[in-house]
């Protein structure tokens, strides 16, 4: 059984999209999947759109991605586990691939992310370079990682101290258990960060994780652009930048 797993906070102008992507993607594993949304202290009504689309909620109230993660591990009753981010699209070429990965004796791994359209040209070039340097280096980005449940658990499973980059830090953790697995089929996230944040605000948090990101990964207080009130784009419109405060 290939569990599901996407922790989730306040996500719900788009947590619909993500599980019908996921329902669809996974029509040919039928009953072997097992889809559990981790809702982590959400205000809004993502928890219902979730047990509206078949999904098992798992309630934590810890505002930190690594622990709510692992919180939908524990819940989890499949042998594979995909962790997914809520604002992620996959498809069943990622989910094939995931699986003849694991097939073949990976122990996990990730894929290829590619963003929402439009997106101005230099994170299109900022998208094309991560795809490469990810490949290369064996990165696996947290909207879309994959493991068997004995990998992970042996991995010791996301690390807690870490607010952001935990994914990363997972992925390192999973290639001293075996082979780990970055797939050319590439699923879509969104890119809302990059049009809800003005760019002053990106460069601002950019300069401030390279001068310590030790101490900035293992405290929430520094990670506004992950932790603080998610901004959504305007339903049925484009994404548009804030101005600088």
């Amino acid at each position: 059984m290939l569990s599901i797993i996407i922790p989730a906070h306040d996500e719900a102008p788009v947590i619909g999209a993500t599980l019908d992507a996921v329902a669809v993607a996974t029509r040919a594993l039928g009953a072997r999947v097992d889809v559990i949304v981790v809702d982590d202290a959400s205000t809004d009504a993502t928890a219902a759109i979730a047990r509206a689309r078949g999904a098992r909620v798992v309630q934590v109230d810890v505002r930190h991605i690594a622990a709510a993660r692992n919180a939908g591990a524990a819940a989890a009753r499949g042998d594979r586990m995909l962790f997914v981010d809520a604002d992620t699209l996959v498809n069943r070429q990622a989910i094939e691939a995931a699986m003849q990965s694991l097939d073949a004796g990976a122990v996990g791994g990730g894929t290829a992310v590619r963003f929402m359209r439009p997106l101005p040209l230099y994170i299109r070039l900022l998208e094309s370079a991560s795809i490469v340097l990810f490949r290369m280096f064996g990165v696996t980005p947290g909207c879309f990682i994959f493991c068997t449940r004995a990998a992970f658990e042996a991995a010791g499973g996301f690390d807690e101290r870490l607010f952001v980059a935990e994914d990363v830090a997972f992925g390192r953790a999973l290639a001293t258990q075996g082979r780990v697995a970055i797939l050319r089929a590439a699923v879509t996230t969104s890119a809302r960060k990059m049009h809800t944040y003005s760019m002053g605000e990106k460069v601002r948090f950019t300069l401030r994780f390279l001068a310590s990101p030790k101490r900035v990964s293992r405290t929430r207080d520094a990670l506004h652009f992950w932790y603080g009130p998610r901004r959504h784009a305007p339903a049925g419109q484009p994404p548009e930048t804030k101005p600088d405060a």
